[in-house]
């Protein structure tokens, strides 16, 4: 299953999915359209003021959570709380009270629910919330700042990058190293068969560009 399959990574994973051999179905619940389709396809459009009503039909073997906004797309910081985490917590619960055993969550650079700053106090906090649920396993992504496909860049987020890769080409920030949304797609499918015995890893920017 993928939440936020219409957003930047959602859409890499799906295709990715779609065209992996070891998944047999790809299960998205999406708000808007994904002009999308394939055999392997199952598409629900939800309403997630609703969301328990949609309890019966999250079933699979691993979720993928890459949903997200910002306060600009959002309106307010309520409704960026509502989605970054009241939605997603809430979906995530749904999934291990219905025996999902794996999930994958899109998280940020700097996650922390004591930081003094909105929006990674409140990726922080449902870092700690989901940990407390009943998967079996929980793979937690804290990618830094991600080159998205060209039709969903934000402006603020392409000068970001600019100025990144200027400090990077000096030996600066190479930390906070820009990532292209497949390879944290690719990433995230392919921990999912990793040796890793901890039931909760995060993987923090520099995990992300190791080859193994």
């Amino acid at each position: 299953m993928v939440l936020g399959a219409t957003g930047a990574t959602g859409q890499e994973l799906v295709k990715r999915l779609l065209n992996d051999s070891n998944f047999d179905k790809v299960t998205v619940f999406i708000r808007g359209i994904l002009n999308l389709e394939h055999k392997k396809l199952v598409k629900y459009k939800i309403d997630f003021s609703k969301i328990n009503e949609y309890k019966p039909l999250v079933s699979g073997d691993v979720l993928f959570s890459a949903f997200g906004t910002t306060k600009k797309d959002a309106g307010s910081k309520k409704d960026q709380y509502l989605i970054d985490y009241t939605y997603q917590y809430d979906f995530a619960k749904m999934a291990s009270e219905n025996g999902v055993t794996f999930y994958s969550l899109v998280s940020s650079a700097g996650a922390n629910e004591k930081s003094p700053f909105f929006y990674p106090k409140i990726k922080g906090a449902l870092e700690e919330s989901v940990k407390k649920l009943l998967f079996n396993k929980i793979q937690i992504f804290q990618p830094p700042i991600l080159i998205r496909q060209p039709e969903l860049i934000r402006e603020g987020e392409r000068i970001a990058i600019n100025i990144l890769k200027i400090f990077n080409k000096i030996g600066i920030l190479k930390s906070q190293k820009p990532l292209l949304v497949d390879d944290l797609a690719k990433k995230m499918i392919s921990e999912l068969t990793s040796n890793k015995t901890d039931r909760v890893t995060t993987y923090r920017p520099n995990d992300l560009f190791r080859k193994n």
